[in-house]
């Protein structure tokens, strides 16, 4: 029957509760049915739910602290062994029968060894660094039983390694200076079971080991750390001046507190990989970074060679590309490893500033020129003197406004609304959009002859759908970005997550994936960010079959090259090999998938 052992404290004896009710209530009230004694917890601070598999602990109080080994929670899956923090109150969580005879004893030395094992147990969850914590457990064991010298060995695979030693005087020896029994050691790998050698050197199943008779060994005890029955590690502890030092109480106390250690030397080990792992996905980071912008995909490598070629020149470019792809971060790049560097970058949303702001938003106004105008202002145009200048969304920009565009990329001159006296400025215009262009032109919404003054380069920046692994990067660096703004304690993706990275479509792009990113930092209350915590459904991620997959990519593609031959689809259908019946065909359905 699943328990709850409750850790002895000054005037508050060990007890033991059965678990043996679907819903158990812990509270500080008369109606919990545990009730606990203690100041620092609620009337009614958490409850222990059964739901036919699992026992999850949960607070009913928005003031209930409740921790486990050491992490605050508000909702967790109890594991065998777990010790639950409620106030000032310590409890471990057992799934297997514990003999009542032991906790109705009145003994002194087992109220002792629990005390003892609390205050170990205590101290070990303070600490997340590897080392600190080996080197706090081993000079507590080394205290506890009186051996001069105690070894842990972290086992990989089965192959145990040892990983540090320590003496009495509670100091770190070398790895070389150890002295164990390889043979101990191997034994208890094998078996998993503790092991107590009273008299190495007299003991009929080790007397032969070379280990043994070269280092005239005494007395050794080897246990199993176990974290939820995967073997973790060792811990050898040993006396080379005294026989029959230990006995089997002994042997008991270091087997329950491996089994405290256990799990923490895992998370340690976690925490060590996760950061060396963080170190390496840094290295990478810088490798495939370009400025601010992150792309491993070939055709991000190529958007690259391309901005760096065009960057030194004063020619127009137009970046082309979905809502939130980045466009303004190529722009920055462009203006970055221009000539330019030094002197400003000025952005401006075409699309976002009623029609009639926008043209004073761009060239100024004087004072007195319309309703509300109360002083002389400059606008973009003036502000970028000596950079660049940004026009973003240039395809929703008025038609009435276009000319007046024209004539001051034609002249390097501006005039302020309500101003006659034209004013020269120097600056590079960098266009971007998200709209076909072309078809604007043909429409008679755009003008030709500013659209040809804008396009003397074309970039194209692929969506995040198209880009690969490229999403998983990305996603990566937001999360440790987030992670660190936020003081969150989020570790990384789990497997369902990277999934969702990669089959989602995301329609927004990078400025979705950040936004999903920080929501999921902050509200994630496990330690790793899954599809539910991006908020995305299963139906969003799917698998098509391969033949709507093989349609979706063909649309795809089919636009992709139309919107580089300017709209024009018989070059379309030759550069593709097709009739050009077929692009007829793939136009019709992308009007019937948008109705």
């Amino acid at each position: 029957m699943p328990s709850l052992v409750l850790f002895p404290r000054p005037g508050v004896r060990t007890r033991l509760f059965n678990i043996y009710r679907r819903i158990t209530s812990i509270g500080r009230g008369a109606d919990s049915d545990i009730v606990l004694d203690d100041a620092e917890i609620e009337q009614d601070h958490c409850q222990i739910f059964f739901d036919g598999k699992k026992y999850l602990v949960s607070a009913l109080d928005r003031n209930a602290n409740v921790h486990v080994n050491g992490k605050k929670t508000r909702k967790q899956v109890l594991q065998d062994q777990d010790v639950i923090r409620l106030g000032s109150s310590t409890l471990q969580f057992s799934l297997f029968d514990i003999p009542t005879d032991e906790f109705t004893s009145q003994d002194v030395g087992i109220k002792d060894s629990l005390r003892k094992l609390l205050e170990f147990t205590t101290a070990l969850m303070e600490q997340q660094e590897l080392q600190v914590l080996v080197d706090l457990m081993l000079d507590k064991l080394i205290e506890l039983t009186g051996a001069d010298k105690g070894f842990l060995f972290l086992v990989d695979e089965g192959f145990p390694t040892l990983h540090c030693v320590r003496n009495i005087e509670r100091e770190m020896l070398p790895v070389a200076e150890g002295g164990f029994s390889d043979s101990i050691v191997r034994q208890v790998v094998a078996t998993r079971q503790p092991l107590l050698v009273s008299d190495a050197l007299h003991d009929s199943d080790f007397r032969q080991s070379r280990s043994v008779v070269d280092l005239k060994l005494c007395s050794v005890m080897c246990v199993p750390v176990l974290a939820r029955s995967e073997l973790v590690g060792i811990l050898y502890m040993g006396n080379d001046n005294i026989v029959n030092l230990f006995e089997e109480e002994s042997l008991d106390m270091v087997s329950v507190f491996a089994s405290q250690a256990g799990l923490l030397i895992k998370n340690a080990l976690l925490i060590n990989e996760l950061t060396a792992r963080k170190e390496e996905l840094e290295l990478e980071l810088e490798e495939i970074r370009f400025g601010e912008i992150i792309g491993a995909c070939q055709a991000m490598r190529d958007l690259f060679k391309r901005v760096d070629k065009v960057a030194t020149t004063d020619i127009g470019v137009l970046i082309r590309g979905e809502t939130g792809s980045g466009k303004e971060l190529i722009a920055k790049e462009l203006h970055k490893r221009s000539g330019r560097a030094s002197g400003p970058f000025v952005a401006i949303n075409c699309g976002a500033i009623p029609e009639h702001l926008l043209e004073s938003e761009l060239f100024g106004h004087e004072k007195g020129s319309f309703t509300g105008a109360h002083a002389t202002s400059a606008g973009k145009f003036q502000a970028a003197d000596g950079g660049t200048l940004f026009l973003d969304e240039i395809g929703d920009m008025p038609f009435t406004l276009q000319a007046k565009i024209l004539r001051a990329l034609e002249t390097r001159q501006i005039s302020r609304v309500g101003g006659t006296k034209p004013e020269h400025v120097d600056i590079r215009v960098v266009a971007a959009t998200n709209r076909n262009l072309e078809e604007a032109v043909a429409a008679n919404e755009f003008r030709q002859d500013l659209y040809y003054r804008l396009n003397v380069v074309s970039l194209w920046l692929p969506p995040l759908r198209d880009r690969g692994e490229d999403v998983v990067l990305i996603a990566n660096y937001f999360l440790q970005r987030f992670i660190k703004q936020y003081e969150a304690e989020v570790q990384g993706f789990s497997k369902d997550g990277l999934n969702a990275l990669r089959l989602y479509n995301w329609p927004g792009n990078v400025r979705e994936l950040e936004n999903k990113l920080r929501k999921a930092v902050v509200l994630t209350e496990g330690p790793f960010v899954g599809p539910e915590e991006l908020g995305i459904s299963e139906d969003e991620i799917r698998v098509l079959p391969l033949a709507d997959a093989k349609e979706r990519f063909q649309k795809d593609y089919v636009a992709r090259v139309l919107d580089m031959n300017r709209g024009n689809r018989t070059q379309t259908a030759r550069d593709l090999g097709v009739d050009p019946r077929t692009i007829f065909r793939y136009l019709e359905k992308e009007r019937d998938d948008e109705e």
